[in-house]
C-alpha cells in the first residue's frame, strides 16, 4: 500500500477512480538499479513500460551528453511507448535508484480516461499553461463573462438631425446616460457631450446632434469577455462601447456598467488619474494598483493580460504628471517624447517595480536642456512618491534625456559597435516605448530596424541573453539560494532577452515578449514548437511570480523577484525544473543560430 499511496498523489494518477488505482495496485512492478545501470537503450527497442522514479534519480542522456535528470515522482518511457519508436535517449541510473513499473498493457487502458490521456498527450508547454490556467479558474470571479452580459438597456437611437434638446429628451425617459446616432458610421451623444460640446461651448437647445456627437463609435464582440472590454476602455480612454454582432448593434455598456459590475476596478483608478492635483494623493497610487492586481488576479486574469492594465494605468500617471510639470514649468520650448522601457515597455510590469524612464527632445539648445531636465526631475520625483522607487542603475529621465540625434548616436553605437558587456546593461532600451509627447521617434524606431541586418549585433544580444542563467545544479536539481530563487534573473530575463533578439532578427517592431515570440516564428527566426515551449514558460513564471508577490503584499512585506521552493507544490517544482532546463537548451540554440547568422 505505500506504493499505491506514493503513486496517486502524482498526476495524473491523482485523477484515477478507486477502481483504477486498484489495478495499478495489482499490475505495478517494483524494480532496484545500481548506479550506472541502463535502463532504456536510445535507438533501442520502445519501451514496455512507463517508468516512475520512486527513490534515487535517472539521467536521460542524448549522444552522450546529459538533458534531463529525473527524481523522485517523474516518469520515462511513454513517448516510446506512445509512438512505438526507439527512445530518443538513454535512461541511466545516475545512483542506486527504486523504479515503479506499469506495463503497456494497463497503460493504454489508462489512457482511456480523458484526464490521465491528456496529461501524456500534450506538450511542456500546455502543462506549464494548464498549472496557471487551473489556479485562475478556481479564482475566476467573472472577468471571462461575456460583455453582452452586462447589457442593461436595449440600444437606443436618435437621427442625426434630431436636436440636442429632443436627444436630451429620449436620454431622460429611458433613464439613460447616452444614445447612439442613426448616421454612417454610426455615433454616440453621451452626458458628456451635451455637458462639454452644447453648454460649456455657448450652443442652444436647437443644435443638431451630429455637431456634437462622438465618432467614430469603438465596438466589440457580444462574446468579448468582461476583461477584454475593460482593456479596450483604458487603452481607448474611452467610456462606452457598443457590442456589434453581423453588422448590427446590439447592445451598449459603459464604464459605469464595468465599475458596477466590480469593485477595486482599473477604470475607477484611470479616472483618478486623469483628475489628479495634489502631490500628496501620490501615496495612495501604490496601494492602489495593488488591490487593481489582487482583483484581476483573482478575477481569474492571466499575469500578461493583468500587465498591460496595468501599464495602462502607469502610462496614465505619466502622462498626467507631465501635464502638470508643463502647466508648472510653462510651453516645452520643442517637441517632445516621454518613453519608458524594460518591463514597462513590453507592458509586463503589474507590481510596482524600479523606474525605467527617458526623454527625448526635437531641437537641442540652452533653453531646452535646462527645460527638460527640470521636466524629467519634477515627474521622476512625483513617480517615487506614487511609489517607483528609483532605479539603482540610474536608467532615469534626470540622467536620459537627451536630443533625438544623440538617441540616434547611442543606437548607432550599440548597433554598429556592439560590445557584449554593454547590451547587458543597454538592452532594455531596445523596449523603449513613447508614453506622451508629440515628437515622433520614427527616425529611432528605423535606426532600431537596422539591427536586422547586423549579425554582430544580433549575436551579441543573444550573448547577452546568456548572462542570465536558469538556476540548476548538478544533475540539473533546482538550485536555491537560502530555499529562495530569484524567477527574474532565472527564468524571466532569458525568455526576454531571446524574444527581443530574435524579434529584431525578423524585422519585428513588437515589444511585448509574447508578441515578439510570435513574430520570430512568422520571420522564420524561432520554430514554432520553439515559440510555444518558450511562451509557456515565460507565462508559468510570471504566473507563479506574481501569486508570491501578492503573498508578500497581504502579509505586510515588500515584493521582489524570489519564490520560496517549499511554497510550490511538487508538481510546481517538477514544472519550474522542466522549464529551467528547456529555457537553457534553447538559450544554447538560440546563440548558436544568430552567431550563425540567423534562421533565415
Amino acid at each position: 500500500m505505500e506504493a499505491l499511496a506514493f503513486i496517486e498523489q502524482i498526476p495524473p494518477f491523482d485523477q484515477l477512480s478507486p477502481e483504477d488505482l486498484e489495478m495499478v495496485r495489482q499490475a505495478m512492478q517494483r524494480v532496484e538499479y545500481e548506479a550506472g545501470a541502463l535502463i532504456l537503450k536510445q535507438g533501442g527497442a520502445p519501451s514496455a513500460y512507463l517508468n516512475i522514479v520512486r527513490s534515487g534519480s535517472v539521467e536521460l542522456r542524448a549522444n552522450g551528453r546529459v538533458r534531463h535528470v529525473l527524481e523522485a515522482g517523474e516518469m520515462f518511457g511513454f513517448p516510446s511507448m506512445l509512438s512505438q519508436e526507439p527512445p530518443l535517449s538513454d535512461a541511466v541510473a545516475a545512483e542506486p535508484c527504486v523504479i515503479y513499473r506499469i506495463p503497456e498493457s494497463l497503460f493504454r487502458i489508462l489512457l482511456e480516461r480523458p484526464p490521465f490521456a491528456q496529461y501524456f498527450l500534450r506538450g511542456l508547454s500546455e502543462r506549464l499553461r494548464s498549472a496557471a490556467a487551473a489556479e485562475q479558474s478556481l479564482n475566476a470571479q467573472g472577468l471571462g463573462m461575456p460583455s453582452k452580459y452586462l447589457v442593461v438597456h436595449e440600444p437606443i437611437f436618435v437621427t442625426p438631425d434630431a436636436t440636442v434638446q429632443e436627444a436630451a429628451k429620449v436620454m431622460a425617459k429611458a433613464g439613460v446616460g447616452s444614445v447612439l446616432v442613426a448616421d454612417e458610421p454610426p455615433g454616440i451623444l453621451t452626458d458628456r457631450d451635451l455637458r462639454n460640446r452644447v453648454l460649456a461651448a455657448g450652443r442652444g437647445p436647437e443644435t443638431p446632434v451630429r455637431e456634437v456627437m462622438s465618432r467614430p463609435l469603438i465596438a466589440i464582440d457580444p462574446d468579448t469577455p468582461v476583461h477584454g472590454a475593460m482593456m479596450r476602455m483604458l487603452e481607448e480612454r474611452i467610456h462606452h462601447l457598443a457590442l456589434v454582432e453581423e453588422g448590427e448593434i446590439v447592445g451598449l455598456i459603459s464604464s459605469t456598467d464595468l465599475l458596477r459590475f466590480q469593485s477595486q476596478n482599473p477604470i475607477f483608478l484611470q479616472r483618478q488619474l486623469n483628475a489628479l492635483h495634489d502631490p500628496k494623493e501620490l501615496a495612495r497610487y501604490s496601494s492602489e494598483v495593488n488591490s487593481v492586481v489582487e482583483t484581476l488576479y483573482r478575477g481569474g486574469l492571466a499575469a500578461p493580460q493583468i500587465g498591460r492594465i496595468v501599464s495602462t494605468l502607469n502610462d496614465t500617471l505619466i502622462a498626467r504628471l507631465l501635464q502638470q510639470g508643463e502647466a508648472a514649468l510653462g510651453a516645452a520650448p520643442t517637441p517632445y517624447a516621454w518613453i519608458v522601457f524594460g518591463s514597462e515597455g513590453r507592458c509586463e510590469q503589474m507590481v510596482l517595480t524600479d523606474q525605467d524612464n527617458a526623454l527625448v527632445y526635437a531641437e537641442p539648445s540652452e533653453a531646452a536642456d535646462a527645460y527638460f531636465h527640470a521636466l524629467a526631475e519634477f515627474v521622476v520625483q512625483r513617480l517615487i512618491q506614487a511609489g517607483f522607487p528609483p532605479c539603482p542603475g540610474g536608467y532615469m529621465a534626470t540622467n536620459w534625456c537627451k536630443p533625438l540625434d544623440e538617441w540616434l548616436a547611442l543606437f548607432s553605437d550599440w548597433i554598429d559597435r556592439p560590445e557584449p558587456q554593454a547590451l547587458v546593461e543597454a538592452g532594455i532600451f531596445f523596449d523603449f516605448r513613447p508614453v506622451y509627447g508629440e515628437l515622433s521617434l520614427e527616425p529611432l524606431e528605423r535606426r532600431m530596424m537596422s539591427a536586422q541586418r547586423n549579425g554582430i549585433f544580433l549575436a551579441y544580444l543573444a550573448q547577452a541573453a546568456n548572462a542570465f542563467v536558469p538556476p540548476l545544479g548538478f544533475l540539473n536539481r533546482l538550485r536555491s539560494e537560502g530555499g529562495y530563487i530569484d524567477l527574474k534573473k532565472g527564468g524571466v530575463a532569458p525568455v526576454v532577452g531571446m524574444a527581443r533578439a530574435l524579434a529584431l532578427a525578423a524585422g519585428s517592431r513588437e515589444r511585448s515578449t509574447m508578441e515578439r515570440l510570435t513574430a520570430a516564428v512568422q520571420g522564420g527566426t524561432l520554430s514554432s514548437e520553439g515559440a510555444d515551449n518558450l511562451s509557456g514558460a515565460f507565462q508559468f513564471f510570471l504566473h507563479i511570480r506574481l501569486r508570491a508577490q501578492l503573498d508578500a503584499i497581504r502579509a505586510g512585506q515588500k515584493p521582489d523577484n524570489r519564490i520560496r521552493l517549499k511554497d510550490l507544490t511538487s508538481r510546481e517544482q517538477r514544472l519550474l525544473k522542466d522549464a529551467f532546463v528547456m529555457v537553457r537548451e534553447m538559450q544554447e540554440a538560440v546563440a548558436d543560430q544568430l552567431r550563425g547568422g540567423g534562421l533565415r
